[in-house]
């Protein structure tokens, strides 16, 4: 039997932790409990896209900014995520993003990749999930 990745199993790709977002509740059946787990993917694939959405609006815009906060030094070899999710994106890890919903998306499909170590989504689909919380179109 495959046990499929935490983030999977939560409803949860990007390994959000929990921090009362809409519809979430903090997972169960784990010795520490610490990651928010949704009611479906699609709201996990949302919230990941809201939480990009939010770093963009507090003007943290570049991959290696982002990765800094979402997967802290104390916690992961920061600089090796930020390297993988660039050159996932193809841009330089310093480059200042413009923070529209292609991007986020490009974005969360390398985050989801990352953490889980398989990608079960497609750009069409996450950019769906970043569109509907920018609230517009790429």
């Amino acid at each position: 039997m495959t046990i499929e990745p935490r983030g999977l199993r939560n409803n949860n790709p990007g390994n959000l932790n929990f921090a009362h977002q809409t519809g979430a509740v903090l997972e169960y059946g784990v010795a520490h409990p610490r990651f928010a787990c949704f009611q479906t993917m699609d709201d996990g694939v949302e919230a990941l896209c809201q939480q990009l959405r939010l770093y963009f609006q507090r003007h943290i815009n570049t991959v290696a900014g982002i990765i800094c906060k979402w997967a802290p030094p104390t916690e992961n070899y920061t600089s090796a995520y930020s390297a993988y999710v660039a050159q996932q994106m193809a841009v330089d890890p310093n480059l200042v993003l413009q923070g529209t919903p292609a991007q986020a998306a490009r974005l969360a499909l390398a985050i989801i990749h990352l953490e889980n170590g398989k990608q079960p989504f497609t750009y069409a689909h996450v950019l769906a999930a970043a569109e509907k919380v920018w609230g517009h179109t790429a």
